[in-house]
């Protein structure tokens, strides 16, 4: 419990592994004044519950079945301004911590750096400060914040990306309409969109690119 006065920082885990959501809490709630006041196990459900709980910190798995952490992201950082983002990952990648970025996360973490530096990067969001470690190059965040052109970002936009995501997860048009709530016409056009952009004719193109690109495990 945290002192008498002192405000307790809420934090939401999203993660699609019950064993890494179990040691981040059980890390997390040692620490006094951080309350874990929820978790989800896929993108979708995480910004159900950062809407439901509004957190203060909400740690979030790039890798997560529905939405991945970018589009998670920035639909928990559109309904839920005041929460801060950590993106808790296994993928080090330029391209991908410009587009998190993008996207309104202000940490970015390795799992395998996880002992070293949850405290700290929980503790600076919790303050409203951003947190990096070494590995995220200060030449990649200069980029980001001149927003040079063609250096980061890629040419899908977030719905068609979702799209591209959930049909490599084996989801049919049928389903995501009832996953993103739109029409069947409109999730044929993004699909059709993104296969132009991708110059791909198949389902299975779709999927090697996913799988490439780290929009879902192989």
């Amino acid at each position: 419990m945290s002192p008498e006065g002192t405000p307790v920082t809420r934090i939401l885990i999203a993660d699609d592994h019950e064993v890494v959501r179990f040691g981040l809490r059980a890390i997390l709630e040692a620490h006094e004044g951080w309350e874990v006041v929820a978790e989800a196990c896929d993108g979708k459900e995480a910004i159900a519950k950062a809407v439901e709980t509004s957190p203060d910190v909400a740690i979030i798995d790039y890798s997560l079945p529905m939405m991945n952490g970018v589009e998670a992201t920035r639909q928990i950082r559109a309904r839920v301004p005041t929460a801060e983002v950590l993106i808790f990952t296994m993928h080090d990648s330029e391209v991908l911590v410009g587009e998190l970025l993008e996207a309104g996360a202000r940490a970015y973490l390795l799992k395998s750096d996880a002992k070293q530096y949850l405290l700290a990067a929980v503790e600076s969001l919790a303050n409203h400060k951003p947190f990096f470690t070494g590995k995220v190059s200060e030449q990649l965040l200069d980029t980001f914040l001149a927003n040079e052109p063609g250096k980061l970002g890629a040419a899908l936009s977030p719905r068609e990306r979702v799209i591209v995501q959930l049909i490599a997860e084996g989801h049919s048009n049928r389903e995501m309409t009832e996953i993103l709530s739109l029409s069947v016409k409109t999730i044929e056009t993004h699909r059709a969109a993104a296969m132009r952009k991708l110059n791909v004719t198949s389902t299975a193109a779709i999927v090697r690119y996913a799988i490439r690109n780290k929009l879902v495990e192989p």
